[in-house]
């Protein structure tokens, strides 16, 4: 299973919270749901996060076994 829970922990360290995706970077709302529930979301959609903090994918996501 894919989770996104160092996703929050990035966002936090970077001082980017989930008002600054939507409004400044265009991230919809229906996609940071869909990270809250750890649904799929789309490798353009983690790209894209990766690039607004600045990180490597492994700071966002991590897989664990069911």
């Amino acid at each position: 299973m894919i989770v996104y829970d160092k996703l929050w922990v990035t966002m936090k360290e970077k001082n980017v919270t989930q008002y600054k995706l939507i409004n400044k970077y265009g991230i919809s709302p229906a996609q940071i749901t869909r990270l809250k529930r750890n649904e799929n979301v789309s490798t353009h959609t983690l790209d894209i996060l990766c690039t607004i903090l600045g990180c490597e994918l492994s700071a966002i996501v991590e897989y664990r076994k069911d």
